[in-house]
């Protein structure tokens, strides 16, 4: 799924180029989806013309199919070419199934814990791994008349974007998470069989929603929330569980769930119920191409943003520092 370039240009900017790297070997194929980005050429004269590479939001790298022995010589054409294109440095965000995955020459850092479930396993034994909290509240969602619609057409987009816009008003997200309608009018125009909304509903009314990725192998959580007013009736662990079971049914092996916004916060630990098993560390990669130009942008970047305000300092751990 989120090798689809349909996927990747949702979170091309204009100015930005999607594309892929692909290489192909009698056993298998290697196919890398990225974004292309100008840096501004106004930071300094280093950045005529010149660019970085970073993975969409989800999980990406260098996808893998079969067998591909020359890893090697995959990277040495890859540098060659992004030496023509002035890429000063990459950024990647890994799939959490390294079998999907051709090994990446950069720095790999482990970042927050994510979720996995599971589904392979029969019901029962799926159920009897969830957390006593989430079988309680699954079984008073079912008590208290709350019923599952799956929407594989977005048909119910208004009610879903009514309320993930206030679910994220009330979790005071970053404006990187508030997408407005087009994206998800484009997800349901491009991407038809790769997604689904799954929604909650009681009294013919929609009170917890969620869109979820289908890929081959996995379903992923994507975005969603719940009508406030409506959290005693547990809708969302009803919903979970719905997904999982329609997940297993068309064939999926796993339903990842995802992490937290910090180690061990709440979301982490709701999302945790559904698989106490099932952690997975997700790591990010990082990568300086052209070690020069990356000094001289950072430098140029740091002073720009003192100039503008005597106590600025990057954020630290951002990468790459000239966009901090």
């Amino acid at each position: 799924m989120f090798a689809h370039p349909d996927y990747v240009s949702l979170f091309a900017r204009d100015q930005d180029t999607p594309i892929a790297v692909y290489a192909e070997e009698p056993g298998g194929f290697v196919l890398y989806p990225m974004i292309l980005r100008p840096i501004d050429s106004d930071l300094a004269a280093a950045a005529e013309g010149a660019s970085d590479l970073t993975s969409p939001y989800g999980y990406g790298g260098p996808f893998l199919s079969g067998t591909f022995g020359d890893a090697a010589g995959f990277w040495r054409a890859f540098d060659d070419w992004a030496r023509t294109r002035k890429v000063v440095s990459e950024f990647v965000r890994f799939s959490l199934f390294d079998d999907q995955l051709l090994a990446h020459p950069g720095a790999r850092d482990e970042r927050l814990m994510n979720v996995v479930r599971d589904l392979t396993c029969d019901e029962a034994a799926m159920w009897a791994d969830f957390d006593h909290k989430v079988r309680k509240n699954v079984n008073k969602a079912r008590r208290e008349g709350v019923t599952i619609e799956i929407d594989p057409d977005g048909a119910r987009l208004d009610e879903f974007l009514q309320i993930y816009t206030t679910t994220m008003d009330r979790r005071a997200a970053s404006k990187g998470f508030y997408f407005g309608r087009e994206f998800f009018e484009r997800i349901v125009r491009t991407l038809r069989g790769q997604f689904v909304f799954v929604h909650a509903r009681h009294d013919n009314r929609v009170i917890s929603t969620e869109l979820a990725l289908v890929s081959a192998r996995h379903v992923y959580s994507f975005l969603g929330g719940t009508d406030e007013a409506s959290f005693a009736l547990r809708p969302n662990d009803l919903l979970k569980l719905e997904l999982m079971l329609w997940a297993k049914q068309q064939g999926r092996r796993a339903f990842v769930l995802g992490g937290g916004y910090a180690p061990e916060d709440g979301i982490f630990k709701y999302k945790r119920g559904f698989a106490p098993h099932g952690l997975v560390p997700y790591f990010i990669g990082t990568r300086v191409l052209d070690a020069d130009r990356y000094a001289t942008l950072t430098a140029a970047h740091e002073h720009h943003g003192r100039a503008r305000d005597a106590g600025w300092n990057p954020s630290p751990g951002f990468f790459p520092r000239y966009r901090a």
